[in-house]
């Protein structure tokens, strides 16, 4: 293969891998004998590093930040699912009032379901951030605690 061509190649890998990987593999392609289908391989792979190199972690890990990992979908989802199960309490607040009702129903079930939901998603977002970057992920932690408390405070105030 044409060394230029193999050159081009190696850079559509992710830094990491060419940092590891890219003068031996730049060396093979250059050397070896290719075949018309190997350039589309190679490409095909560079991608599929590239898709894996994002997967889970920001591209450079050791300067991970606060707002990095909020934005996660780990981070996001309990809070949200907070947020919405304390929009619902407030919804039915308005239209019914703190009348307490012989049935739970659907605005109750609604609001326990988002709240026991977001448990696996929380323990599995810190099992994975903790370890990597603890400080930011126990501020995020942090904030997921406020928002389920924020949606539990009207409910165990106003005996719902």
């Amino acid at each position: 293969m044409n060394p230029k061509l193999a050159h081009y190649l190696i850079k559509l890998y992710p830094r990491s891998w060419r940092e590891r990987y890219g003068e031996e593999f730049e060396e093979l392609l250059v050397t070896g004998r290719s075949k018309p289908h190997d350039l589309v391989n190679v490409i095909l792979s560079a991608l599929r590093e590239r898709v894996i190199a994002g997967f889970g972690r920001p591209a450079h890990l050791s300067a991970v930040s606060f707002g990095a990992i909020v934005r996660l979908p780990g981070a996001m989802i309990p809070m949200a699912m907070s947020l919405s199960a304390l929009a619902i309490v407030a919804i039915h607040l308005a239209f019914y009032g703190i009348a307490r009702e012989a049935d739970e129903g659907a605005a109750a079930h609604l609001w326990q379901l988002l709240m026991v939901g977001q448990l696996p998603v929380l323990v599995i977002f810190a099992i994975r951030w903790l370890p990597k970057a603890p400080r930011q992920t126990l501020g995020v932690i942090a904030l997921q605690v406020a928002a389920i408390c924020a949606s539990l405070a009207p409910v165990f105030f106003l005996k719902l």
